[in-house]
């Protein structure tokens, strides 16, 4: 499976999951007056929305380069991956305001074994697509499985917390619900920056990392007719990076034998480098005494 169809089945069935969490959560939630149910319901409510861009980021991002594109148009991952962190910033601080005003109000709900019983079903539901999300992230890495995958998680976290709520309801602790709501209200807003921050640096033309362009220069200097490299600039485009720099070889070379050189080096850069889309060496003659 492909890089693109693996994030359009991870986004389908995570709207498709979604939905029927979405509807079995407001449903308990308006009969219990349970204000962790009903932010644990928004954020299904959110999360439908996410896989949507998701899917439609994805859409955008596998067509193939084009005239006006001429890259491609992988960076399409990283604007849809912002969206979605911003609504997920937004439902957070939804969430934190309705838990804070919970616990302002002292606000109660009306304990039933449904609410533990659907707290029970979202989390085997969520950790299933979680499982899938993180096994198509490791072959692929691509930013929209990512914030599919914290999204899956984070619901995870939520209604873990719903139903501690629920349970300590039980009991007559009825603040613990607004409580639990605010964690993890906070917890989602800071994955949403966590992913928002990711998004720029890639929109932002931000440089690969020096990790990554220490191992190209050492890849490259391990031809033995170069004897140097210079100028080395990156430029990201979608999940991957245009490669630009300047190599420098014996002055004394032919210029078919240096091109040659130049030609070898980028296709095989290329082909051990997976985050390279494509590389551009120039050549730059060098007599000995440079070398």
């Amino acid at each position: 499976m492909n890089r693109y169809e693996s994030t359009k089945r991870v986004s389908f069935l995570g709207i498709v999951g979604n939905v029927f969490l979405l509807i079995i959560k407001f449903v308990v939630a308006i009969f219990s007056h349970s204000e962790a149910m009903m932010a644990d319901a928004i954020n299904s409510a959110g999360d439908i929305f996410s896989s949507i861009m998701s899917y439609v980021g994805n859409k955008i991002a596998c067509v193939p380069s084009d005239e006006d594109h001429n890259f491609g148009h992988g960076k399409a991952e990283y604007i849809f991956s912002m969206f979605i962190s911003i609504f997920m910033i937004l439902v957070g601080g939804k969430i934190l305001f309705d838990s804070i005003l919970a616990i302002i109000k002292g606000d109660t709900f009306e304990f039933s074994f449904y609410l533990v019983l659907v707290c029970i079903v979202t989390i085997v539901v969520k950790f299933l697509l979680y499982l899938y999300a993180k096994k198509n992230y490791r072959n692929h890495h691509n930013i929209l499985i990512k914030a599919t995958m914290k999204d899956h998680r984070n619901d995870m976290i939520l209604t873990f917390g719903t139903l501690l709520s629920v349970l300590f309801g039980y009991f007559g602790y009825y603040f613990f619900d607004g409580i639990f709501g605010s964690i993890t209200s906070i917890y989602i807003i800071v994955t949403g920056l966590g992913i928002m921050m990711e998004a720029y640096h890639v929109l932002m033309d931000a440089s690969i990392s020096k990790k990554d362009r220490d191992f190209i220069v050492d890849f490259i200097l391990k031809n033995e007719e170069v004897k140097k490299v210079e100028d080395f600039y990156t430029v990201p485009v979608g999940y991957k990076y245009v490669a630009v720099l300047t190599i420098g070889l014996d002055g004394n070379m032919s210029t078919f034998a240096s091109h040659k050189i130049a030609d070898t080096l980028e296709k095989e850069i290329k082909d051990k480098f997976k985050k390279i889309y494509k590389v551009i060496i120039h050549v730059n003659p060098v007599g000995d005494e440079q070398s």
